[in-house]
């Protein structure tokens, strides 16, 4: 079960990841949802090797690498990458393109599967931008073309699993078309595993195999996305798809029945015992307030954590 915590003050902690367990396959999306806070950023940046685990484990194909990324083994290091959901955070303004590119290519190139190509300009082409941009540099691009290039040079390394942490969210609708779109051809030709991180659901529908719905550091529901939409099962899932807005009749009978929270969202310092959605579910029970539920699988492959199941 991993964990990460931060110091707060003497005696505090901020538990920004309490106790989850995820598994991630081959050429497969998971979708990781939730609203601001819930903690699904930090497991991106635990995994990626930015942060060290405070207790759990990552595995990665049989391997521990529980440990910042500076510490684990050079050939390991090019195998998990990750996008930003602002470009500018992994690009170098005073560094062309092709210099930019040109680095994780360089230090990796004896860790590449032969996968993806072994030059700036093709790393271009790849993900659908001309090989005419190595010569410029990022702040002269959109803001598309900034997310292609942050996303070319995450596939550098040739690596096997990328974690897109909101890689839209700062981009006009048409634009983000265009940068899933090409995420979904890039998975499907070199069998990519992504974890999708984002709080937009109905883009989930779309892109995921399997979503899983986060909420003050704990995982509330997981479950193959056709199962997750038709049927969901916890109370905060329910919350959040009765709150997608929708253009037609049809896909508003499609909705769970509206559910509405109470109260405010805790802070991450002070959770409540019990199960942290008690103070906000309109079914919590004597037992919410009192005992964590665990997560269990209530049907095939649709697992939930809550006393109702």
């Amino acid at each position: 079960m991993l964990k990460k915590y931060f110091p707060y003050k003497k005696g505090l902690f901020v538990k920004a990841v309490d106790g989850i367990n995820l598994e991630i396959f081959p050429g497969e999306t998971l979708g990781l949802v939730g609203e601001s806070g819930s903690g699904k950023s930090t497991v991106a940046y635990t995994v990626v090797g930015m942060y060290a685990p405070t207790e759990g484990k990552i595995i990665y194909k049989g391997q521990d690498i529980s440990f910042p990324s500076k510490f684990r083994p050079h050939e390991m290091k090019g195998r998990i990458r990750i996008v930003f959901q602002d470009p500018n955070s992994s690009l170098n303004p005073r560094r062309t393109i092709r210099q930019i590119l040109s680095i994780p290519l360089k230090l990796h190139k004896n860790n590449s599967n032969g996968e993806f190509p072994s030059s700036p300009e093709a790393l271009l082409e790849e993900v659908g931008i001309s090989p005419t941009y190595v010569h410029r540099f990022s702040r002269s691009l959109s803001g598309g073309e900034r997310q292609l290039v942050a996303i070319a040079h995450a596939l550098a390394t040739d690596p096997d699993l990328v974690l897109l942490d909101e890689p839209t969210s700062a981009l006009d609708v048409s634009i983000q078309a265009k940068v899933i779109n090409r995420l979904v051809d890039l998975q499907e030709r070199h069998r990519l595993s992504y974890l999708f991180i984002t709080h937009d659901l109905s883009l989930m529908r779309n892109v995921a195999h399997r979503v899983a719905i986060m909420y003050l550091g704990k995982m509330c529901e997981i479950a193959k996305t056709r199962e997750f939409f038709e049927n969901p099962l916890h109370p905060y899932t329910q919350m959040l798809l009765s709150s997608i807005p929708v253009v037609t009749g049809e896909e508003e009978q499609l909705k769970p029945k509206k559910i509405t929270s109470r109260g405010e969202i805790p802070s991450p310092v002070n959770i409540p015992p019990g199960c942290s959605f008690n103070l906000r579910c309109p079914f919590a029970m004597d037992k919410c307030k009192e005992v964590d539920p665990e997560m269990k699988e209530f049907e095939a492959e649709h697992h939930v954590r809550c006393h109702l199941y």
